[in-house]
């Protein structure tokens, strides 16, 4: 916990609180001591695919990332697209659908009688063909011809004339008109496109006189801007290698389209040639292009396609997508907004498949930097949020009907947690991104993730990606306090650590997530230890973990090392707590698997599980009650200590250390230093030039010089110099460490040595002068600085110069510590970082 902490709100969820001087003290240290670990290590899948290479899903039981999608995969509105295959007449006269007059009546139209059959005859075929040259089909377009007002009258009066969905059955016909009869034709068809779609829909026909307005305005503007465009995609043919001119050209031609269409507020259903050009942007995909695929798919998205054509479109995304190549082309487009509109539908369940296509597109695209800044200023995450919850509270409301809706139910939970996979895995990309943060903070995002995790518990893709995004998240405080904040998680947490204990990834990213929150919160400590059974979960794991691999796997594997450097560390934080603390130190089965590890593991080898080990020791040792295992087993710890101490590691140095500092209270431990010559290494650690190790060191040495025959060796050493030496070196810097160095020697000069008097009294005059002192320029630097002089240095500074300046030491009084009586070493907790 740094000095200025982020503590939580409860209607801003974070501010930034002055700490106390009290607060500034008893962190002054602490925040010093930190040792760090490293998130967890998940390397990036070489595959784009909806579900990676380690998804726990079978595949026979999952939707694919892998197809083929062509022309013929997509349907229109009224009919199939054109195959290039023109079919032979019907021997018989068929009958129309029924259409209605103008008063409201049945009118029966008959089809014209088809011109003799015509042999087909396909142009430019072969390898040689033209690209320009237009593929035979029944859907081929007529060309743009001017009209008369007179012709289109006449036209405008025939109702004998099929609609747009039967005009299939005599393509032969049409295509051989007159050029300006089929002109007109389109005007006259889609008059009776709308009466057939008022007959069915039981909606009152429009009048005639409203109809000759709308289709004559409607008719100019096919004319001048639809239909060229149109004839302009129809003339292409594609073929086996197509040049990226030819493919631009067919971009620009759908982007002008996409424009004129805009234009006159004719995209969704509200175009009623729309079955026409959707059949004409189908043909296209045959081509293969990405990028005229990608151009494609945008505008047919914008036509509001349903049904079997929106899946299709939305695989063809999601396949485009697959290629990181083609990252810019989605950078340039503004199909981003189309798929976003698609997951905020109402309806999910009927466009489901389509959902999970979409979502995974996101995902995949959200892992370029450049997309997911894009997708974060499109709300991408609340957006996602808002979509998990109408998955979960559609699924949870279909199971609790039983009776009528059990099958119902398990689909639904089925594609719920398909679908839940890309969100999840979308949402774990954006976490890595700082800019994301806010936006989580203010979906309230900690809170659905744990829904998440709780209706889908046993799906251990989704466990995973979530348990990604917390250990990402929870590195940072305002974070960490919001989780913490979330009553269901600690429960949650706990359960999925017992359910999915095998789970190695799984199991790692929760207890890194469980260590952050308790080196940053004392509710999350409290939280953990008053959670029923987690205790016994993590020494579970404990002991899963710290057991010897089974053949044929003959070393512990790196994931089962990560798993006990993150769980031991959770263990250390708890520590920190009084109350669990204690428990802890009095937990036999606790205390005996750290000593394991000091006992099994060489630190130069497994130098973070070891460090973690002793600094969670050293944490528990903090406590004296007579319940502690840890004290009473001081023996067997010292000589393990010893073997660190003797090393070459310097963390190790300094852990052992730090916890020599605590059990030195004890008098058979200072019996052991002194025995095995370890005081003198202690003394030795004054010229690291570390503050840390000093200040270790001196906690040691106080104990020490707390017995009349060490002071005498200790002196031998040349203790006194160089505990001088330290403070006008780190004094300044240091007040804590100062404090502590002005109390060893206290306890040196207990017997009256009084040799490095003068030099002594220089400095602390010197120290204890307000205004001779240096202080920082930054506002909250100084203010810890002069808190620590206050209340720390200066009492212990002032005390020992009045010992000093006083020839009969044994004479002083003062309310402080009484003379002749030696200082003890508190000893000291830390608590372990991120």
């Amino acid at each position: 916990m740094s000095l200025m902490a982020l503590q939580p709100d409860k209607s801003e969820r974070i501010y930034t609180r002055r700490p106390t001087s009290a607060e500034i003290v008893s962190e002054a240290r602490r925040s010093l001591r930190t040792l760090t670990t490293q998130r967890p290590f998940t390397p990036q899948e070489k595959q784009r695919q909806l579900f990676g290479e380690s998804s726990s899903r079978p595949h026979d039981g999952r939707p694919p990332s892998a197809f083929s999608l062509h022309a013929r995969n997509f349907e229109a509105p009224d009919s199939r697209p054109g195959s290039g295959t023109r079919l032979s007449p019907l021997d018989h006269k068929p009958r129309l659908s029924v259409f209605l007059d103008e008063d409201g009546h049945e009118d029966d139209a008959v089809l014209p009688k088809p011109p003799a059959e015509r042999g087909n005859t396909r142009r430019g075929s072969g390898g040689s063909r033209a690209r320009h040259l237009r593929t035979p089909s029944i859907n081929t377009l007529p060309p743009v011809a001017s009209q008369s007002k007179s012709s289109d009258r006449a036209l405008e009066k025939r109702t004998d004339q099929p609609g747009d969905g039967e005009r299939q059955h005599c393509a032969d016909v049409t295509e051989h008109n007159t050029k300006a009869s089929s002109e007109t034709d389109l005007c006259t068809l889609s008059s009776h496109s709308r009466i057939l779609q008022s007959a069915r829909t039981g909606s009152k026909p429009e009048t005639k006189r409203d109809t000759e307005d709308d289709n004559m305005d409607e008719s100019q503007f096919w004319n001048c801007k639809v239909l060229p465009v149109l004839q302009e995609i129809e003339s292409f043919a594609p073929g086996d290698e197509v040049s990226e001119e030819i493919v631009g050209q067919m971009c620009n031609a759908c982007t002008k389209l996409h424009n004129a269409l805009a234009e006159r507020g004719m995209l969704g259903r509200h175009c009623i040639k729309r079955s026409t050009i959707l059949r004409s942007l189908f043909k296209l995909i045959d081509v293969g292009s990405d990028r005229l695929n990608l151009t494609v798919a945008e505008l047919i998205l914008a036509l509001d396609v349903n049904g079997n054509n929106l899946l299709n479109i939305c695989k063809l995304v999601f396949k485009i997508s697959r290629n990181a190549g083609n990252d810019a082309l989605f950078l340039r487009s503004s199909i981003l907004d189309s798929l976003l509109s698609l997951l905020q539908c109402e309806d999910v369940w009927s466009k489901s498949e389509a959902v999970l296509y979409c979502v995974g597109s996101l995902k995949l695209l959200s892992g370029n930097s450049a997309l997911c800044s894009l997708l974060l200023v499109k709300d991408l995450i609340s957006i996602l949020l808002q979509l998990s919850k109408k998955l979960i509270h559609s699924t949870a409301s279909t199971s609790s009907n039983v009776t009528n809706h059990r099958a119902e139910g398990e689909g639904q939970h089925t594609i719920a947690g398909h679908i839940l996979v890309q969100v999840t895995a979308a949402l774990r990309n954006i976490a890595d991104q700082s800019e994301a943060r806010p936006s989580f903070l203010s979906s309230k995002a900690f809170a659905t993730l744990c829904w998440i995790l709780e209706t889908h518990r046993s799906d251990l893709d989704i466990c995973i990606n979530v348990a990604r995004i917390f250990s990402k998240l929870s590195t940072y405080t305002e974070c960490c306090y919001a989780l913490a904040e979330t009553p269901q998680c600690f429960g949650l947490f706990s359960d999925l650590l017992s359910k999915h204990s095998r789970k190695q990834d799984l199991v790692v990213r929760l207890l890194f997530t469980l260590g952050n929150l308790t080196a940053k919160s004392v509710e999350a400590r409290e939280r953990v230890y008053e959670e029923e059974g987690a205790i016994d979960v993590l020494l579970d794991l404990f002991q899963i973990y710290q057991k010897a691999p089974s053949p044929p796997e003959q070393q512990p594997s790196p994931e089962r090392k990560d798993v006990l450097v993150k769980l031991i560390r959770l263990l250390a934080n708890l520590a920190i707590h009084p109350t669990v603390g204690t428990a802890l130190a009095a937990n036999a089965m606790c205390v005996q698997l750290l000593l394991q590890v000091l006992e099994s593991r060489c630190v130069l080898e497994n130098e973070e599980l070891v460090i973690n080990a002793v600094a969670t020791i050293n944490n528990l040792s903090f406590y004296r009650g007579e319940s502690s295992v840890v004290r009473s087993q001081h023996k067997h710890i010292s000589q393990l200590l010893l073997k660190l101490l003797l090393g070459s590691s310097m963390e190790g140095v300094l852990e052992a250390t730090r916890v020599f500092g605590n059990l030195s209270q004890i008098e058979d431990v200072r019996c052991f230093i002194m025995q095995h010559k370890v005081h003198r290494f202690m003394v030795t650690l004054l010229d690291s030039k570390n503050p840390d190790v000093c200040f270790s060191s001196c906690g040691v040495l106080i104990n020490l010089s707390a017995d009349p025959e060490n002071r005498a060796l200790l002196r031998v050493e040349g203790t006194m110099q160089k505990l001088i030496d330290c403070l006008r070196d780190f004094g300044p810097q240091d007040w804590h460490l100062a404090t502590v160095l002005c109390q060893t020697l206290w306890n040196c000069v207990l017997d009256g040595e009084l040799q490095h008097t003068e030099e002594l009294l220089e400095i602390l005059q010197l120290y204890t002068d307000r205004g001779r002192l240096q202080w920082s320029a930054n506002d909250g630097v100084r203010q810890v600085q002069e808190a620590c002089w206050e209340l720390l240095f200066l009492p212990v500074a002032e005390r020992l110069k009045q010992r000093l300046h006083n020839e009969d030491i044994t004479e002083v009084h003062h309310t402080w510590i009484q003379p002749g009586k030696h200082i003890d070493w508190k000893g000291s907790v830390q608590h372990l970082s991120s």
